[in-house]
């Protein structure tokens, strides 16, 4: 086995199982740029950011993702249609099938880890069948110094081989692809997909079953910045809330965009890069992103525009999920290391179109484990086929799909940290519509909701009354800064003020039937935030 760059020679990959042909030992970005380009796999745009196909599967296959049910996780693991149990037989002989396909092959092999706060590292080691799959593993894991890749030897592994298809009848898979998570070997395994973001989100699993489990840290699924004067905020929010648009703030230093912890002493990153859709990006909307995809990113199935090598990122022919990654410190003011201490202001965006929700609301601690396992947004007509009126959606703590706990532990653990440390302050923040639902009223003008997040996060609305929403309880401030007292009632924007109570109480319903799955397990408090439907209406 011929072996480039390696930094600890103690290390073989054939302790692992693998006898490949040849092995590159983390290579710099620009190595793994040339090599792709060099196999033909990939092309370069205009700014010099490598361009490829993730093939068949352009995002991940949550139906097609198993966690072995063992000694580890028989009792722990919330087992259902998020957390597919295979036995451990099943992944033994499909992890020698995956190690026999790999013989004799050129595979990239990278050393990193997660988690930002040295109290929690995570090591990894990752072998992909591609280079450009390791410059994303590059980019979006953190990075060892060379002085610690002399000695790190890896937590966890990751072996993909998206060029292996299983056979479901022999396998134990559902279809010829699959990520399987074995949490007593410490191995992640993926085969048949090249799409990235199954190995990010692989760890992501890992993190959010053993940090709570053992070491009682909430892992959260959100992006997170930090103030000149060290006050972080945490924005948790499903896609088309704002998450990504009102986290990103050039007076406030990012300390992460999408996986974090909250530790008795920090808020940590998980990662060491960002995974940005780019559908529809521009330099003036998202100038950050713009500016990161140079050399050293990657963009993932998207187009040119004809005739050139210059992104048409309203180009959704290939996916609507078109992805770039790149190595965090690409984002002008992304702190460094990337982790701040303990937040001071905790926001859950969401996109109401029944247009019932206040723009901003104080949520006490049970509500606030409430909306934390509710997860709620709304689509809108228009964004699916079908969709002709709006549509709640809820997803517990705002990532169900990446739970391999139930979710009541995460709310739990989120009223312990509201417990531990009274100076929290928990928002919802609708940035949906007002006057009405969608149809009728109109969307929350974003300078609003900005003016909104930054009177919260100033104290600014430390001081001015409240008062509770009459069917979720929240309460609704009377005043903020750069923004009409009028909208802050949402019942006062609305001409109609019993078609709002009615569309209430119908909103109301729905919160309450998608809590009914959880409730058995949750606890009396977090029951006691329900909202009350009106009688009359």
């Amino acid at each position: 086995m011929q072996e480039f760059g390696k930094k600890n020679p103690s290390v073989n990959l054939s302790d692992l199982g693998l006898n490949v042909g040849i092995a590159h030992w983390n290579l710099s970005p620009e190595e793994l740029v040339k090599s792709t380009l060099s196999l033909g796999q990939g092309v370069l745009n205009d700014t010099g950011a490598l361009c490829v196909s993730t093939g068949k599967f352009t995002g991940r296959s949550p139906k097609d993702k198993f966690t072995v049910k063992d000694a580890i996780t028989e009792n722990s693991a919330d087992w259902g249609d998020v957390n597919i149990p295979i036995s451990p037989e099943a992944f033994d002989k499909l992890y020698d099938k995956v190690c026999a396909y790999m013989a004799g092959k050129e595979v990239w092999v990278r050393d990193a880890y997660a988690c930002a706060d040295p109290k929690y590292r995570l090591n990894i080691r990752v072998v992909n069948e591609t280079p450009w799959a390791n410059l994303f593993c590059n980019d979006l894991f953190l990075r060892p110094t060379t002085a610690e890749l002399d000695t790190q030897n890896h937590d966890w592994l990751i072996l993909q081989a998206p060029g292996f298809h299983a056979d479901p009848a022999v396998d134990g898979t559902r279809q010829a692809n699959f990520t399987i998570v074995n949490f007593t070997r410490k191995i992640i395994l993926i085969g048949g997909s090249a799409y990235t973001g199954e190995m990010k989100k692989g760890i992501f699993g890992v993190l959010n079953f053993v940090l709570p489990h053992d070491h009682k840290v909430l892992s959260m699924h959100c992006s997170a910045n930090e103030g000149k004067d060290g006050d972080v905020a945490l924005f948790f929010g499903l896609s088309g809330t704002g998450k990504t648009t009102l986290s990103a703030d050039s007076q406030r230093a990012l300390i992460g965009d999408d996986e974090h912890g909250w530790a008795d002493n920090s808020v940590f990153n998980f990662e060491g890069g960002c995974y940005a859709k780019c559908i529809d990006l521009s330099a003036e909307k998202e100038p950050e992103i713009y500016a990161a995809i140079k050399p050293g990113a990657l963009l993932e199935n998207i187009k040119f525009i004809a005739g050139t090598n210059k992104v048409d990122y309203t180009d959704a022919s290939i996916t609507e999920n078109t992805r770039a990654a790149y190595p965090i410190d690409f984002i002008h003011n992304a702190k460094e290391p990337s982790y701040g201490g303990q937040p001071k202001n905790v926001f859950f965006l969401t996109c109401d179109a029944f247009g019932i929700l206040p723009p901003i609301s104080k949520l006490t601690k049970a509500q606030a484990m409430y909306h934390f396992i509710s997860g709620y947004t709304a689509k809108v007509a228009g964004t699916e086929v079908g969709v002709t009126e709006p549509q709640t959606t809820f997803s517990a703590c705002f990532g169900r799909v990446f739970l391999p706990l139930h979710p009541t532990k995460y709310a739990e653990l989120l009223g312990k940290k509201l417990e531990a440390d009274t100076g929290v302050n928990v928002w919802l923040v609708n940035t949906g519509w007002s006057g009405g639902a969608y149809g009728t009223g109109s969307r929350m003008k974003l300078s609003y909701t900005r003016s909104m997040i930054t009177a919260a996060m100033t104290g600014q609305l430390d001081n001015v009354s409240y008062e509770a929403h009459p069917v979720f309880g929240v309460l609704m401030p009377n005043t903020v800064p750069g923004v009409p007292a009028e909208i802050l009632s949402p019942r006062n924007t609305w001409a109609d003020k019993e078609a709002y109570d009615k569309k209430a109480n119908e909103l109301a319903g729905l919160f309450i039937k998608n809590f009914a799955k959880y409730a058995d397990q949750a606890n009396e408090e977090i029951r006691s935030a329900a909202p009350v439907a009106l009688v009359n209406a």
